[in-house]
């Protein structure tokens, strides 16, 4: 009997409480499952929902940067005047452009490169994104009919940028749009992009 009364007394008898973690600690914890988290749903969504695609070259300034970094979607994509898309047709350039749909399937573009206006189906179109007046030439004729199916493509940099007006490059396949550019991912100051149409002038 007294050694169960003992063994109650010991078992009974409270246990000296175990150190707590340091907050420094918790908070690594904390911060690890947050990161974590976040680099699981940015594989989720770039596995299922976007693509990451590099800048490289000046033909799309000001309105995008050699370096940077976007991210495009196909998704429930159906192409507009102003959207700025990834091709990867084959070109002359032997890559895939970075350019902005300046016209569609079923338009009809005109540019007078002397007084630098374009017009679509013989209005004139005023575009705030540009870096200076469309003036340099290649070898494509205009006025241009574009056939369903097909978009017209020009960079930003209108006097740097090799585009539709070029038949090294031409008129886009719908089919060959990678996707739209959704957004900036690096720099990250810096998220959001002018996918802006061209409006009509006055």
């Amino acid at each position: 009997m007294r050694k169960i009364n003992e063994y109650w007394i010991e078992f009974s008898r409270p246990r000296a409480a175990e150190p707590p973690v340091s907050r420094g600690w918790m908070f690594f914890y904390e911060w690890i499952d947050s990161v974590m988290g976040a680099i699981i749903i940015i594989f989720i969504l770039f596995t299922f929902l976007f693509r990451a695609v590099g800048v490289d070259g000046k033909s799309m300034q000001p309105t995008l940067q050699n370096g940077d970094w976007l991210a495009i979607s196909g998704i429930n994509f159906e192409p507009r005047r102003g959207d700025i898309v990834v091709v990867t047709q084959p070109n002359d350039v032997h890559e895939p452009l970075i350019k902005r749909i300046i016209a569609l399937g079923g338009e009809t573009i005109d540019i007078n490169f002397v007084t630098h206006e374009i017009k679509i189906n013989g209005e004139t179109i005023d575009e705030p994104y540009i870096a200076q007046p469309t003036q340099r030439s290649f070898d494509v004729e205009f006025p241009l009919a574009i056939p369903e199916g097909f978009v017209f493509v020009m960079g930003d940099n209108r006097n740097n940028s090799k585009d539709s007006r070029a038949s090294g490059v031409g008129l886009i396949d719908q089919r060959y749009i990678l996707g739209k550019t959704r957004f900036r991912i690096f720099p990250f100051n810096s998220f959001k992009i002018k996918n802006a149409s061209p409006t009509y002038t006055v």
